[in-house]
């Protein structure tokens, strides 16, 4: 059995876990404006920075279980948001491990309804106070769209299919930030009004481990290039 990595939840039952590699999407034109880019609208793709960053993360992805966190299973399956930011950067981490990309659609980006395309000061300049609310409220959604608490509900049953075929092995889903922090706070049992305080930069890495028992482990966020 691989040694645990440092600072990685002791377990002495032998119980093995669930791994789940959550790698968030490279930059796209709207992601470098700040702007709300959401699960409503297929684009828009990655900017050439957004493709280095998808090479990057392919690269880091590909070295887990050898010389990056080698306690870790070899990933053994790859599954995207069916996003064209998040397919694309799949593709790219698909080629480098040699696995087909499966697409599941629970795994689309939060929706933002009428604030889809805005920026912040568009936002708060329509909605005084608004994202903000959203943002830390938890239960508060856009005009048609959702909630952290409503993303929660359609990401969760995804991750627990994820889950239930990965004991013993390592996915990688390729997703977005406001899906990730979903899934993290879930994991750390926060509430939803805290999933904002969780930073997700573009293509970082964040690995969630789950024993049969329920126990779950997050290894923070780390930028793809750095060790």
């Amino acid at each position: 059995m691989a040694r645990p990595a440092p600072g990685a939840l002791a377990r002495y039952d032998g119980a093995v876990s669930a791994t789940v590699v959550l790698v968030r999407h490279g930059v796209t034109p709207m992601t470098e404006v700040g702007a709300l880019s959401g699960g409503d609208v297929p684009g828009p793709s990655l900017t050439t920075a957004g493709r280095r960053q998808a090479a990057q993360a392919a690269d880091a992805v590909f070295r887990l279980g050898k010389d990056r966190w080698p306690d870790l299973p070899r990933p053994g399956a790859l599954v995207a948001s069916p996003m064209i930011r998040t397919q694309e950067t799949a593709a790219a981490i698909g080629r480098r491990l040699g696995l087909p990309v499966a697409v599941d659609e629970r795994l689309a980006e939060c929706r933002f309804g009428a604030w889809e395309g805005l920026g912040p000061a568009e936002v708060e300049e329509g909605w005084p106070g608004g994202l903000l609310d959203w943002v830390t409220g938890g239960t508060v959604a856009p005009p048609g769209g959702e909630s952290y608490a409503d993303l929660g509900d359609r990401v969760a049953p995804a991750i627990e299919d994820v889950v239930g075929r990965s004991f013993g092995a390592t996915t990688v889903l390729v997703a977005h930030a406001a899906v990730i922090r979903s899934v993290v706070g879930q994991a750390l049992d926060a509430p939803p009004t805290a999933w904002g305080r969780i930073r997700v930069p573009p293509c970082s890495l964040t690995v969630v481990r789950e024993w049969p028992d329920g126990v779950r482990e997050v290894t923070a966020t780390g930028f793809p290039a750095a060790d």
